[in-house]
C-alpha cells in the first residue's frame, strides 16, 4: 500500500508501506515490489489531490499509509480492504472493472501501444496485447462509424 512521509508536497519520494516501493511526484513513477511504473495525468492529479485534501483532513497524523480514513488516521494502521470496497458495494461496478476501464481507456489514449500498456500497468505481454488489440478494434469501428 503506498503511503506517505513528510508535509512538504513537493517532497519527492514517499516510502511504501506493506509493499516495498516509493511514489516519486516529481519523475511521475510509483515503484511497488521493485516494479516502477509512470503516472499518468489522471492518476497523478487525483494523487497530489488526495494528498493535498489528506494534509488539510488530518495535518499530524503520524500514519505513513496513502490511503487513511479517520479511524486510522491517529494509528499507524492501514485503511481496511471493506473502507477500500464499500462506496461501490451496491452499484453496478467493481473494483476490478474500474480497473478493466482504466487499462482500456490508456490503450485508447495512446494508441494501442501494448509496451506502453505493459509499462504503465506492469502487465505481462499477452495481457497488454489483448487491451491493445480491444482498444484498436474499438478504435476502427468509432472510425467506420464516423464515416457512415
Amino acid at each position: 500500500m503506498p503511503s506517505v512521509q513528510g508535509e512538504n508536497r513537493s517532497s519527492a519520494t514517499c516510502p511504501v508501506r506493506g509493499r516495498e516501493g516509493t511514489v516519486d511526484l516529481g519523475n511521475r513513477r510509483l515503484t511497488i515490489a521493485g516494479r516502477a511504473r509512470p503516472l499518468d495525468d489522471l492518476t497523478l492529479k487525483l494523487l497530489t489531490d488526495w494528498l493535498d485534501h489528506r494534509r488539510r483532513r488530518w495535518p499530524s497524523t503520524a500514519n505513513l499509509h496513502l490511503l487513511i480514513n479517520h479511524q486510522t488516521a491517529n494509528t499507524t494502521g492501514r485503511a481496511s480492504n471493506h473502507w477500500l470496497s464499500a462506496p461501490l458495494r451496491g452499484q453496478d461496478t467493481t473494483l476490478e472493472r474500474l480497473r478493466v476501464d482504466r487499462q482500456l481507456e490508456e490503450a485508447l489514449t495512446h494508441g494501442a501501444d501494448p509496451l506502453h500498456l505493459a509499462e504503465v500497468f506492469g502487465l505481462d505481454e499477452k495481457t497488454a496485447m489483448r487491451y491493445a488489440d480491444s482498444a484498436r478494434s474499438l478504435l476502427e469501428q468509432a472510425a467506420e462509424q464516423h464515416l457512415r
